[in-house]
């Protein structure tokens, strides 16, 4: 990936930080620091991760643009919990080579900037595709549909708030909005009850690590990596099974529709001093995790876009699609960018 970045003219100026082996959606790294997110940082509010840093940097202008790795969420918690835009594309897109695993199934390398269209811009090269003049579409006659399954569920009141407001908005403009169930979203849980993807191949890939320096592992994340310790070569089995019939599902119930539109997240920021009890800390990843992860396990693409207004505190808007549609994810976030926050 940053071969192909240089190919192209861009000067790779750093690393940043973010959580420890991307294992998180909170961004929080106890070796290194956690870089202040943008909502009043002298509060200090996490970043959302895993590409914490990543989404500092672009907030605060130190980089045009930044590389994520979105394995449940990590381009696009952070671009929401910061104001700006993150994407993750349709895995066998962008390829996966140079990067430490979290999950083979579920990883996926993207882009996270300032506007739609300079993700656009990255993700193009990313994918050694040309780069294109995008095309917003039109907002009249965009056909999107509202997930009423899981995505909505314990939303925080700001979020709730945002995301009416945006429908309303979208709706005057003439957009067609449906809000549907989608049942095949309960399979999701009963698919992680083990730990997932993440837990089965993040073992694989760190079990010799664990058992020779595991005592300098941050204990969050290594207690994550540690329940693929007890999933079985049929657990396993069994999980590929599952995803190729969600997958397969979920294409038939999204055929009629341009897009799924939902919260990025279900909260705002947390205070980092408030996750400091791992039950808090627990919570509160599980719902910046929740709605993206979805749409990783059902092998999609998607962009998080801010949809609050200046001053509020920062709420992102999520366009999701099956796997393939990137680039009328583009299109059709280009067409909104800048009309949801006004």
């Amino acid at each position: 990936m940053v071969a192909r970045l240089r190919r192209a003219g861009f000067i790779v100026i750093g690393r940043t930080n973010m959580t420890e082996f991307a294992y998180s959606g909170i961004g929080i790294n106890p070796h290194y620091g956690t870089p202040k997110g943008a909502w009043q940082r002298s509060v200090g509010h996490v970043p959302g991760g895993s590409s914490s840093g990543a989404a500092v940097s672009v907030v605060d202008g130190m980089a045009h643009g930044a590389l994520g790795t979105d394995t449940g969420g990590s381009c696009r918690i952070p671009a929401a919990f910061n104001g700006i835009v993150g994407f993750k594309p349709t895995q066998r897109r962008v390829p996966l080579d140079g990067g430490v695993p979290l999950s083979f199934s579920l990883d996926s390398f993207g882009p996270i900037a300032r506007t739609v269209d300079c993700c656009a811009v990255l993700d193009a090269v990313l994918a050694d595709e040309p780069v294109i003049p995008l095309q917003p579409r039109a907002i009249k006659g965009m056909r999107l549909a509202v997930p009423t399954t899981i995505v909505l569920d314990e939303l925080e009141d700001a979020v709730a708030r945002t995301f009416e407001r945006t429908l309303e908005t979208l709706s005057r403009q003439g957009a067609l909005i449906e809000r549907i169930a989608v049942p095949e979203f309960l399979d999701v849980a009963q698919m992680n009850a083990k730990g997932g993807f993440s837990a089965a191949e993040s073992y694989a890939w760190h079990r010799y690590l664990l058992a020779s320096k595991g005592d300098i592992y941050d204990p969050r994340v290594a207690s994550r990596i540690m329940r693929g310790e007890s999933q079985s070569a049929a657990d396993y089995v069994d999980l590929l099974g599952a995803r190729r019939s969600l997958i397969a599902r979920i294409a038939v119930r999204l055929a009629p529709y341009d897009a799924m539109i939902l919260p990025t997240t279900a909260n705002t920021p947390p205070r980092i001093a408030d996750l400091a009890d791992d039950k808090a800390f627990t919570h509160a990843n599980l719902l910046a995790l929740r709605n993206c992860s979805l749409i990783n396990v059902i092998d999609g693409c998607a962009i998080s876009l801010p949809a609050h207004r200046e001053g509020e505190v920062p709420v992102g808007l999520m366009l999701a699609a099956t796997g393939g549609a990137d680039r009328r994810i583009f299109e059709l976030a280009a067409g909104m960018e800048g009309v949801i926050h006004v």
